[in-house]
C-alpha cells in the first residue's frame, strides 16, 4: 500500500494547542473504504519508519492514532509500536462482537489506546472506560448546555475526548470548557479573531540582522560581535554545537570557534529555525511544528533531484511559508525585511519556481489535498519515497520543535 497510496496527517492539538499526536491515514482517491489489509499495511509501515533500534520511539511523547478494524487488532504488525503512544480507533458498533470486545480488551491491557467513533455514551454507560481511552465527539456548536450534560460523566473517568471536526476558535473554546481532551482541525493555520499583527521582538530582530550578514558573507567577527548582544541566543549557539547530533567532537566553549566550526549555508539553516521558534505572536503553538515539518519535508522530497545547496534553499521556502503568521505580520513584510533570491521569493508567493512545487507538495500532504499524486507525479516522487520523506521529517521535527 505504502507503493501506490500517500500517507496524510491531521494534527491533534490540547486546550493548550499543543500538538499531543497525530491521525495517519492512507490519502484515498475516491470514496472507497479502505481495505483491512491496507490499514494493516498501515500499521506495519508507520512502525519500520518511526522505530529505531539504537534511538527507539522517534516521536518523543506523539502519540499516533490509526484506524483500525477487528480483523487486525491481533495484528504482528502492533507489537512493533510502543503501547502507550499508540491509539487505534475503531467504530463502536464493532463492539457488537464479543469477540471484539475480547480482543480490545486485551489490546488495552497491554497499554494500547482504543479511540471509539460514532459512540452513544449514555448507551455504553459504566462498561465504557473498560473498552476505551478515548471517545470521538462529534461537535455540533448547537446547543452546548445539552452536549455539556451529555459528556460531563466522562469528566470523572478514566476516557479521553477528542473533539471533531472543530471549525472555529468559538468552537474550540466551547469544547475546551466542556472538558475535551484533544481537538482535531486546520485551526492551527487561522488566526484567532482580533489577534493584533505584532511584528518583531527583540531577539527576533537580532536573528534576522545576522540572516542578512551571513548572506552578505559578513566576518565571523562581525557576527560574533552581534550575537554577543544576545545571552540567550549564544546560549543556544553553543547548546546546538555541543548537542550529540551536530558532532563537533569537541566541546566547544567560544562563540567564534562555534561559528567557524558551523559555517555560513548551516548557520544561516539554523538561524532560519531560530526565528520561527523566538516568536512570540498569539499563534499556537502547532503551528511552530507544522512550520518545522513543512521545512524539513519540502527539503527531504528535494534531496533525489538537487544538490546541497537547493536543497537547503527549499527548506528555508518550507519553514519562510508561515513565517508571515509565526510573526504575525504580512508575507510582503517579511519579504521586505530579509533578502531571499528569487527562485525562494517565488516559492513563498506562488509556489512556483524550481523550489514551489516541493513546497506545494509538502503542504498538500498535511492538508489530505488532492493534489498529492500529481504534484509527486511532476517531481518524477513515487509514493514510498513521499511516504518516507513524510514520516522522517516528523520524527525530525520532533528534536527541533521540543
Amino acid at each position: 500500500m505504502h507503493q501506490t497510496n500517500f500517507i496524510v496527517r491531521e494534527p491533534l492539538l490540547d486546550p493548550q494547542q499543543r500538538v499531543v499526536g497525530y491521525e495517519l491515514t492512507w490519502q484515498q482517491q475516491d470514496a472507497a473504504p479502505v481495505a483491512d489489509a491496507d490499514l494493516e499495511a498501515l500499521v506495519s509501515f508507520v512502525a519500520e519508519q518511526v522505530n529505531d533500534d539504537e534511538r527507539g520511539w522517534l516521536l518523543r511523547d506523539k502519540t499516533l492514532f490509526l484506524q483500525a478494524v477487528p480483523a487486525m487488532l491481533s495484528t504482528d504488525a502492533l507489537h512493533q509500536l510502543p503501547p502507550e503512544h499508540t491509539v487505534l480507533s475503531l467504530k463502536t458498533a464493532e463492539l457488537a462482537n464479543a469477540d471484539t470486545v475480547a480482543a480490545v480488551r486485551a489490546l488495552r491491557a497491554g497499554g494500547v489506546g482504543v479511540l471509539l467513533r460514532d459512540a452513544d455514551v449514555t448507551r455504553l454507560g459504566k462498561s465504557l472506560s473498560t473498552v476505551a481511552s478515548y471517545i470521538e465527539v462529534r461537535f455540533a456548536g448547537t446547543d452546548v448546555a445539552a452536549q455539556a450534560r451529555t459528556y460531563a460523566a466522562l469528566k470523572q473517568s478514566n476516557v479521553r475526548m477528542v473533539g471533531r471536526p472543530i471549525a472555529t476558535w468559538a468552537d474550540f473554546d466551547a469544547c475546551a470548557a466542556l472538558g475535551l481532551d484533544a481537538f482535531v482541525g486546520k485551526l492551527h493555520l487561522t488566526p484567532r479573531p482580533g489577534t493584533d499583527a505584532k511584528g518583531m521582538n527583540p531577539a527576533q530582530t537580532i536573528i534576522m540582522q545576522l540572516m542578512q550578514m551571513v548572506k552578505q558573507n559578513a566576518d565571523i567577527a562581525q557576527l560574533e560581535a552581534v550575537l554577543k548582544r544576545d545571552a540567550t541566543l549564544s546560549y543556544k549557539l553553543l547548546r546546538f554545537i555541543n548537542s550529540a547530533g551536530f558532532g563537533a567532537g569537541r566541546e566547544v566553549a567560544s562563540l567564534k570557534q562555534a561559528l567557524a566550526l558551523l559555517g555560513y549555508s548551516p548557520l544561516y539553516r539554523w538561524l532560519t529555525l531560530l526565528l520561527a521558534t523566538a516568536s512570540t505572536s498569539g499563534y499556537s503553538p502547532v503551528l511552530l511544528e507544522t512550520a518545522v515539518v513543512r521545512g524539513r519535508l519540502a527539503e527531504l522530497l528535494g534531496q533525489g533531484a538537487m544538490g546541497k545547496t537547493e536543497v537547503e534553499n527549499i527548506f528555508v521556502a518550507g519553514m519562510f511559508a508561515l513565517l508571515d503568521r509565526l510573526l504575525g505580520i504580512p508575507m510582503k513584510e517579511v519579504l521586505e525585511t530579509i533578502q531571499l533570491s528569487d527562485d525562494v521569493v517565488a516559492a513563498l508567493l506562488t509556489r512556483g519556481g524550481k523550489y514551489g512545487p516541493y513546497l506545494a507538495l509538502a503542504e498538500a500532504c498535511e492538508l489530505n489535498s488532492n493534489l498529492v499524486s500529481p504534484l509527486a507525479a511532476s517531481l518524477n516522487l513515487t509514493p514510498l519515497d513521499v511516504n518516507k520523506a513524510h514520516l522522517s521529517a516528523l520524527a525530525w521535527a520532533q528534536n527541533v520543535a521540543a
